[in-house]
């Protein structure tokens, strides 16, 4: 009976790669080998010195039932709420006030798959949806679209947006090749399809800054608002772009060989960025360097054969000099793609799960790793 067990689960196990070879032959995927002075760049993981490895013990789901995939959080401090999107349309607003439970409420539709949530410099909420494009939405719930396209390129994949100086508006558009349902067929081809954008809401101007980006994903303001810093997911890094000073307009690394994959990144107020890793990176680091794998994980995704390789998921943190500081994460967590500190508490968001994971970190804190 073992004997059985045991060759019941290789056949599971080879099934899909089998099924992928075999599709392979019909329809084949392509690849794009990474540049050398890229690869050179990948290094050992970082590793934070305090960690919280199994962070779902003591964890809780807010609004679970109530949320489709909430991707983003955006917290407003004057009242407390959060703002999350959702996959079926909904922008819902949660109330976080003390003394009563948490009540979810869904605010406004989009009409299409609201991303990143910032909020406006007079009270307006900032989406990024990835079908629709940038839009604003006023307080009263009426939705304006900002831009949808820039130099006669439609955005085919808007990720998330940040809010800077006198109301000018940062976002990232990751892929100008795939949407948002085919968006990991994007990072399995390994071709920098991604472009980081700026609309000014006094010409009503949208500017590219930057292009040829490996899916560049979440971004945030810096604390002393004279760059931006966004991720660009396959890499395992983030980048700082400048707006203000002697370096503007110049783009450096600001952290890199993460130990997974980045999404949104955010800031606390209290001298930390917390990036959301959607997954650990230790087999994408070898998929990175092997074409054919990535090409076989394509042709998987294509037919939807592909198995679940995420894992590990949650949140990074590091100081204002990309230093890591924390970091929890779970066994069982994948496609996290947002993590915020609020107060105790941390909330993660996600493109899959039906709720916001929460945990008190004063409770069950990141604690100093052997």
């Amino acid at each position: 009976m073992a004997r059985i067990r045991r060759s019941s689960g290789v056949i599971i196990a080879v099934f899909p790669v089998l099924a992928a070879v075999f599709v392979h032959r019909i329809d084949a995927f392509d690849a794009a080998a990474y540049p050398d002075d890229e690869l050179v760049r990948i290094g050992p993981p970082l590793v934070a010195p305090r960690q919280n490895a199994h962070m779902l013990l003591g964890s809780e789901k807010l609004g679970d039932g109530e949320l489709a995939a909430p991707e983003d959080i955006a917290w407003e401090r004057k009242t407390g709420a959060i703002y999350t999107g959702g996959e079926d349309g909904w922008v819902s607003r949660i109330s976080l006030g003390v003394g009563h439970s948490p009540a979810v409420k869904k605010w406004v539709n989009t009409g299409g798959r609201p991303q990143g949530i910032a909020h406006g410099l007079h009270g307006e909420v900032i989406v990024a949806d990835a079908y629709k494009g940038l839009l604003n939405i006023s307080k009263d719930g009426v939705i304006q679209l900002l831009t949808d396209e820039a130099e006669g390129l439609k955005f085919k994949l808007i990720d998330d947006a940040a809010t800077g100086p006198h109301g000018t508006i940062f976002f990232t558009d990751a892929s100008s090749k795939y949407d948002l349902h085919d968006y990991l067929l994007d990072i399995f081809e390994g071709t920098p399809n991604g472009r980081f954008l700026r609309y000014d809401p006094a010409t009503k101007q949208t500017t590219v800054l930057l292009d040829n980006l490996y899916f560049p994903n979440g971004v945030v303001l810096s604390s002393d608002k004279t760059h931006l810093i966004f991720c660009e997911s396959p890499m395992c890094r983030c980048k700082r772009y400048y707006i203000e000073g002697s370096k503007k307009g110049t783009v450096e690394i600001f952290v890199e060989n993460l130990p997974g994959l980045p999404d949104n990144i955010k800031y606390d107020g209290k001298g930390h960025y917390w990036i959301a890793l959607g997954s650990d990176a230790k087999l994408w680091r070898v998929a990175q360097r092997n074409p054919w794998m990535r090409q076989l994980y394509g042709t998987m995704e294509k037919y939807k054969i592909r198995p679940t390789l995420e894992k590990n998921a949650g949140v990074f943190v590091v100081d204002l000099n990309g230093k890591p500081v924390a970091h929890y994460y779970d066994p069982k967590l994948y496609h996290v793609s947002t993590g915020i500190q609020i107060g105790d508490n941390i909330y993660l968001g996600s493109t899959v799960f039906p709720y916001i994971v929460t945990l008190n970190i004063s409770r069950y804190p990141a604690t100093l790793a052997p």
